[in-house]
């Protein structure tokens, strides 16, 4: 579960400017970090993603989803602790690939991190529910997000797999977009980024 680290090459990224609808940086502080080149990842099983700092220092969306029990629940709801964010659903094969070690980090970051996988399916929690059972995922709680609040506050831009980090204010520290093996320790590592 070896996660290969590849520096890409990045030229004349505009880190001044936000994306349409969401929060620039407070300080010059968070500017600098979004100023880091992304990274490609590939996993031991041979899928990639890139780690971007482009969104550092914005602040986490105020959208409403659903929890398990289908109550309302934002991000802010997880102040306080970093919270790890993954945008998924049960039609793309590399959320379903990455899902049992997503659900294993969830296990060992108990208690320091909250761990959430918020479902991007348009049918609600029948297939969440049915994924989860087959694949054995056990310390994942089911968000969903069928009417796509939480994906239209980043304007319908983010692929998936995306997963987001939050720091305990709730700022954004970095954005994994792909699959990766997350209870790898080069993976542990990066998470140690929120505080």
């Amino acid at each position: 579960m070896l996660i290969a680290l590849v520096l890409l090459v990045l030229a004349g990224c505009d880190t001044g400017t936000s994306p349409k609808g969401q929060v620039q940086a407070d300080s010059p502080t968070d500017n600098a970090k979004s100023a880091k080149a992304d990274v490609g990842l590939e996993s031991a099983n041979g899928m990639r993603a890139t780690l971007s700092y482009a969104s550092a220092g914005q602040k986490a969306p105020m959208a409403v989803f659903a929890d398990a029990k289908g109550g309302d629940v934002t991000l802010s709801d997880f102040a306080g602790r970093p919270v790890l964010v993954n945008f998924w659903a049960t039609w793309c094969a590399p959320c379903k690939a990455e899902m049992p070690t997503l659900d294993a980090l969830a296990s060992l970051e108990k208690g320091r991190m909250a761990v959430i996988a918020v479902s991007q399916d348009l049918e609600g929690r029948p297939p969440v529910d049915a994924f989860f059972a087959k694949a054995a995922i056990k310390n994942l709680e089911a968000y969903t997000d069928s009417d796509n609040a939480l994906l239209a506050a980043f304007n319908n831009q983010l692929a998936l797999p995306t997963t987001i980090l939050y720091d305990s204010e709730g700022r954004e520290v970095w954005r994994v977009i792909g699959g990766v093996e997350w209870d790898d320790a080069e993976m542990a590592k990066l998470l140690r980024e929120a505080a």
